[in-house]
């Protein structure tokens, strides 16, 4: 498989905005922990913050494929900002494109490509995490409109947020089933943010826990149908494990790369270190993790576009890519050595970036349960 001229170009035009506006600033941005608002403007003149919204609402049109390839660059020079489009475009838009009524496409989707409203999705509570079904948070039917009530952990995008996908029980019950999800602007009454989360990495996206204090939402305001929002939320995150995993690959070309650089030019016992077979050995697998990652996405992402199923297909490549860019990251540092283990060099925050894509969106546990039911299904 190989990309075609027209997802090249995008590729490339992504490429050149993540290496002259977000490499230069990663650092400053994992070390200020925000992304600064003149990035966002950028994201969405560039069209990244509507990557697949249709150009009738103001997007650029593109296909997942398309996504998942300006999600990995721009996560090659900045990984939180890689996120933030990620969560932004797959989890709040996407759900919106596919569940949503015309009004509610014509209401929101301009929005959210403009930037005018970044979006996030909230599901996790404080004990539900991967058991989704746990969820508390409730909303109540007062005739023309819900009430909801509850609080959301590990929210990404939750302290720039205008527009939430709420997940919440319509019907009180023990499991998933009477689950309902709701477009919830977060200027509305009785919204808050508790807290924004100080991470290991990823430190520019924010991740907060949000406070829904008898929120008044329009029933209009109801994203597909009473109780299917269970059904919705798992198709979201199919996608979204794909914008993970490109995330992941971008993690995991970026300390690639740097660390190929420094093996190149670092001298010792008179020879550069990439003379040195140890070190030739961690590169090939290094090389040969991401193309296998990168195919894995392709994959998915093309059977996506093609209206075919790819539940196991996201699953597999959010494992595959998240894992090794933890692996790659690792090694990257021992390449670097002590230097690499300092904030001087950028593979430290690399290693630090790649951890959590192995746990939100379905951690590696639960993508390996998704894939082995799939496979003994067949």
């Amino acid at each position: 498989m190989s990309y075609s001229e027209h997802h090249q170009a995008i590729r490339d035009m992504a490429s050149r905005f993540s290496n002259t506006e977000l490499a230069p600033l990663a650092h400053e941005i994992d070390k200020e922990a925000r992304i600064p608002k003149e990035i966002l403007r950028k994201l969405a003149d560039n069209g990244f913050l509507g990557i697949f919204i249709p150009e009738a609402y103001g997007g650029a049109g593109m296909d997942y494929v398309s996504y998942a390839l300006v999600v990995e660059e721009l996560s090659r020079g900045c990984a939180s900002t890689g996120v933030l489009v990620s969560a932004h475009a797959s989890l709040a838009t996407w759900p919106i494109m596919r569940f949503g009524t015309d009004e509610q496409k014509a209401k929101y989707l301009p929005k959210l490509a403009s930037g005018e409203m970044i979006g996030c999705f909230c599901l996790s509570e404080p004990n539900a995490g991967s058991d989704a079904g746990a969820l508390t948070t409730v909303a109540e039917d007062r005739g023309d409109h819900y009430v909801i009530r509850g609080v959301k952990n590990w929210i990404t995008n939750g302290r720039e947020a205008g527009l939430a996908i709420v997940f919440a029980k319509t019907r009180k019950t023990e499991n998933h089933k009477g689950i309902s999800a709701f477009i919830v602007e977060t200027n509305s009454p009785g919204f808050s943010i508790i807290k924004v989360e100080d991470k290991l990495g990823i430190k520019g996206s924010s991740t907060a826990q949000l406070a829904f204090d008898d929120v008044k939402v329009p029933k209009a305001n109801l994203l597909g149908q009473l109780e299917q929002g269970f059904k919705i939320a798992l198709a979201t995150l199919d996608g979204g494990r794909l914008g993970i995993a490109s995330q992941a690959l971008g993690i995991g070309e970026a300390a690639f790369r740097y660390a190929k650089s420094y093996a190149k030019e670092r001298v010792q016992f008179g020879a550069p270190i990439a003379d040195l077979q140890g070190i030739q050995f961690m590169l090939a697998d290094m090389s040969t993790k991401l193309a296998a990652a990168r195919l894995l996405i392709l994959d998915g992402s093309l059977k996506k576009d093609q209206g075919k199923p790819y539940t196991k297909e996201g699953a597999q490549a959010k494992l595959f890519a998240s894992e090794a860019a933890m692996w790659i990251t690792t090694k990257a540092i021992q390449i670097c050595g002590g230097n690499g283990y300092t904030k001087e060099y950028p593979v430290e925050r690399h290693f630090r970036d790649a951890k959590i894509t192995e746990i939100y969106e379905g951690t590696s546990e639960i993508q390996r349960l998704v894939i082995a039911a799939l496979e003994l299904k067949s």
